[in-house]
């Protein structure tokens, strides 16, 4: 490996085992380094410190591993992909009911840039990192030869996550056999169509799988909404918890086809579920209804610093309308996907929310995403999903 080089005041961080080192703490490196490199990094001193891979921008290197690399890069590889499998294993999954969960989340698992989730026997693989999409080879034979994911596929997703100009030549494909890009999976005995190929992120959103099984305990009877619903993962655990009533709301045509393909595989709720097509604002304007519980799980109001202002109005702004809604006595889940929305900055805009209703809101849930979704201690900047239940009265 190829060298860098920190300065003698950058190495805190390091030794806290924060997976990210930053262009500003970099004091010298080996000449010749490209994207994507796996680099060695150490004090001027010359002591190891970590490796990792290289890439250009603010943050230079994201750290595979605080410890030096002991034998073959292929051996690194499968005990770091049997481990993550290893703590699945620990969550109690039953595969009879729970055949969809992530493998491995990013500085969760402690490979920075990588996301694996496995839908029933298809592992979906999407890069973050120039350097991960280069190790592609490695993370392949390492999932084939785990034995115990029984997979018979896995796919490529990585070129929307990736640099546009590393991957303007680049097509998602299958890079270990081939599947048909799309699966009927379990979740909590819950059925859900997933494509891999043409779905949002690599398919369905893994991360909210406590929280829609919550949902259960308060939906028996109820009258429900799910805004912003996606592939209407809220909707159908509604319904089969015995909801008297669920509309489903989103704006995108897709989604609400994806819904209702979603709502009939899990049985005939044709009396008790309505989808809408249209934009969340335009329905509250339009319906005089009012519902015993609400969901509300927009997408990321903003990906960078620059645009958290405009979020928070926007989290403000939609939350304040769904609190209109809800009767009294009435739930709302509400949630932030949004990285650099922390929990407090999101319960304070929840707050203003609620001033601006007049209404005398509880918590009583402050959730996260699930399990197999962990969070390095380290890099609290992977706890991402904010989402509190209140009880509104």
């Amino acid at each position: 490996m190829k060298k860098i080089i920190i300065k003698p005041n950058k190495t805190d961080a390091i030794r806290r085992f924060h997976p990210w080192i930053f262009s500003g703490a970099i004091k010298q490196e080996d000449p010749g380094i490209t994207d994507g490199d796996l680099v060695e990094v150490q004090t001027p001193a010359g002591e190891f410190l970590a490796f990792g891979h290289y890439q250009d921008g603010s943050i230079k290197i994201r750290v595979l591993s605080f410890q030096p690399l002991a034998g073959d890069y292929a051996d690194f590889w499968l005990a770091r992909l049997r481990g993550a499998f290893s703590l699945r294993k620990e969550l109690g999954l039953n595969p009879a009911k729970t055949n969809a969960f992530r493998l491995v989340h990013a500085e969760g698992d402690h490979l920075p840039g990588l996301i694996i989730d496995i839908y029933d026997k298809t592992a979906v693989v999407q890069c973050h990192s120039i350097g991960m999409h280069r190790d592609l080879p490695w993370i392949r034979d390492a999932l084939a030869a785990i034995p115990e994911l029984t997979l018979e596929a896995i796919y490529d997703k990585s070129k929307e996550t990736l640099p546009a100009e590393y991957s303007l030549e680049m097509e998602n494909a299958y890079i270990w056999q081939k599947g048909s890009g799309s699966s009927t999976v379990l979740e909590n005995d819950h059925s859900f169509a997933v494509d891999w190929v043409k779905g949002q992120k690599t398919g369905f959103f893994l991360d909210q799988r406590e929280n829609r099984l919550l949902l259960t305990q308060y939906a028996k009877g109820k009258t429900v909404l799910n805004a912003c619903c996606y592939s209407g993962g809220f909707s159908v655990y509604a319904l089969k918890a015995g909801a008297k009533q669920v509309h489903s709301v989103d704006v995108s045509k897709q989604a609400i086809e994806l819904t209702d393909k979603n709502v009939a595989l899990n049985g005939d709720f044709a009396d008790r579920h309505e989808s809408f097509a249209m934009d969340v604002f335009e329905f509250f304007k339009q319906s005089d209804q009012f519902y015993d519980l609400m969901v509300v799980d927009p997408p990321a109001f903003a990906k960078n610093l620059k645009k958290r202002h405009n979020a928070v109005q926007g989290y403000k702004r939609l939350n304040a309308a769904a609190l209109t809604k809800i009767k009294s006595g009435g739930l709302l889940f509400t949630f932030s996907c949004s990285q650099v929305i922390d929990r407090q900055l999101f319960q304070d805009t929840i707050v203003a929310a609620a001033l601006e209703t007049g209404r005398q809101v509880r918590i009583l849930h402050q959730l996260n995403q699930g399990p197999d979704h962990p969070v390095n201690l380290y890099h609290p900047e992977g706890s991402y999903l904010k989402g509190l239940v209140l009880f509104v009265e």
